[in-house]
């Protein structure tokens, strides 16, 4: 599995003209399933994005995560991120996961990101959608929970 997460002042999604999902500060989630991701990837990746300590404390400090600054989460499924481009340039998409299994994992990692204290806003999957963020910072970090015990890694 893999999460692109954004630090945000604001993001919204859209479909068509209807606004579907909308916070204010928080994480902006990009959530990409693979062939081989399992419930225990969605539920470690859903403790590891709202865990980050992205947000300033009083000192100016990278020290605070989303739940200790209440804000919120904007998850919206993307299976783009398991884009191969190794041969040529059409992406390949051969290891995202089949449509069912990316969405019960991606519902699952939402479900999980609820139940360890933060509030979720939630895409439509499979829809065609605008998103449109804030991204402040720009603070973006990509997290992979093929790399355990790594640096983008699920552990800790």
């Amino acid at each position: 599995m893999r999460v692109l997460v954004q630090r945000v002042n604001w993001a919204r999604v859209r479909v068509g003209a209807r606004c579907c999902a909308e916070i204010n500060q928080g994480l902006l989630v990009l959530v990409g399933v693979g062939a081989e991701d399992t419930d225990a990837d969605a539920d470690a990746l859903a403790k590891k994005t709202i865990a980050l300590r992205i947000f300033a404390d009083e000192a100016g400090k990278m020290n605070r995560s989303v739940v200790d600054i209440g804000g919120q989460v904007l998850s919206v499924s993307q299976f783009t991120l398991y884009a191969d481009t190794r041969r040529g340039n059409r992406p390949g998409f051969e290891r995202a996961a089949a449509a069912a299994q990316a969405r019960l994992l991606w519902e699952r990692f939402n479900a999980a990101t609820a139940a360890n204290g933060c509030p979720v806003q939630c895409g439509i999957f499979g829809a065609d959608m605008s998103v449109e963020s804030c991204n402040d910072g720009p603070v973006t970090i990509i997290l992979d929970s093929a790399r355990k015990g790594s640096d983008g890694g699920a552990s800790g």
